[in-house]
């Protein structure tokens, strides 16, 4: 299964002054705010997300269409250092994993699922990575 969506949940959201947070706002279309379940640890400036199974544990972020889906996803595995040619066990994965916008609609979306031991990484409560 594939998807034109990607779900972002911290330093590829807008507003981030970051190359690639800027080459995806340049190449998608944002759809609004969204949540998917699972928990948010900082890992150092940025998050981590872990999956959940617990209704109550839910990650904020924002919902993109991509315009290129497959170029975009490629060069973002790069960032994320994650996919074909590096070292296993990557630090992420991207995974499809279901998101509810804002309106109440559910759809896949990739997302990015933390991959390495998180013993010692404080958790960010909120699920809101703007507000850690």
């Amino acid at each position: 299964m594939s998807s034109d969506r990607l779900f972002v949940y911290g330093t590829l959201m807008r507003g981030f002054d970051h190359p690639m947070a800027r080459l995806l706002a340049g190449h998608a279309e944002f759809l609004g705010e969204a949540t998917c379940r699972g928990r948010l640890v900082l890992v150092k400036h940025y998050p981590g997300l872990l999956h959940s199974e617990a209704p109550t544990d839910l990650v904020h972020g924002e919902l993109f269409r991509l315009s290129v889906p497959e170029e975009l996803l490629r060069e973002l595995d790069m960032y994320e250092a994650c996919g074909e040619g590096f070292p296993e066990p990557t630090e992420y994965l991207r995974q499809l994993v279901d998101v509810t916008r804002a309106d109440g609609a559910t759809e896949k979306a990739w997302t990015y699922v933390y991959n390495w031991p998180v013993t010692g990484l404080p958790r960010i409560e909120s699920g809101r990575f703007l507000e850690h």
